[in-house]
């Protein structure tokens, strides 16, 4: 479990058609409300024939800053219900864009809320969900011979704990960043002591972050 909202690994687009309305789906992540503003302008020029561009956007690390926006459709039928489901879905530094070309049927309002929540909903499940979790920091020293064989246990250990492997520094030893729950890091101790028959122990720096990682 984390306590906080998940993100989107990379940009997807969804066309939904509806009694002959195109609506063009664009989720993408972004790290602040400047970039998601970026992308908005983006979609804008790309789609400028359109008669609307909708769009809702969640950023911040607990999902704390929020906008949307109708574009033109009646007020609270576009950007509200698009930003409900990206609050719905828990997700945060998230924009969602809905590019409508009119097919000549009106949909009401109640239609539109649909049309709109769904395009993002259906562009939301094609996405790929990273997971934001607050980790803590070990650093395993290994001698250069023994490195091969870490590499590969630690690699197989991140992704039985829910960690992340980061960077290995290469000194006098072969010096493995693990980032792990700080319940997992007895769990940790013990592995590796058992891997080196009781020789290497993880240093626990005390440094600890929030780390994007794949949902399992």
């Amino acid at each position: 479990m984390t306590d906080y909202p998940a993100t989107i690994a990379a940009a997807v687009d969804h066309e939904l058609v509806i009694k002959k309305s195109r609506f063009l789906a664009h989720v993408a992540p972004v790290c602040s409300p400047e970039e998601a503003d970026q992308v908005i302008a983006a979609i804008r020029k790309r789609y400028w024939d359109a008669r609307h561009n909708c769009s809702a956007q969640v950023t911040g690390l607990r999902g704390d800053r929020a906008r949307s926006s109708d574009d033109g459709e009646p007020a609270g039928t576009a950007g509200m219900p698009m930003l409900e489901v990206l609050r719905r879905r828990e997700l945060t530094d998230v924009v969602a864009v809905v590019t409508r070309y009119f097919g000549g049927v009106k949909l009401g309002a109640g239609g539109l809320v649909r049309a709109y929540s769904s395009a993002v909903s259906e562009a939301l499940d094609l996405a790929t969900l990273r997971d934001r979790m607050l980790l803590s920091q070990a650093t395993v020293a290994v001698p250069h011979a023994e490195a091969g064989r870490f590499d590969n246990a630690l690699r197989e250990w991140v992704d039985a704990h829910g960690a992340v492997l980061g960077e290995t520094a290469y000194g006098a030893d072969a010096a493995f960043e693990v980032w792990a729950p700080a319940a997992a890091l007895p769990v940790l101790e013990a592995d590796v002591a058992a891997l080196s028959a009781g020789a290497w122990h993880p240093l626990v720096t005390g440094a600890s972050r929030v780390v994007d990682a794949p949902r399992a």
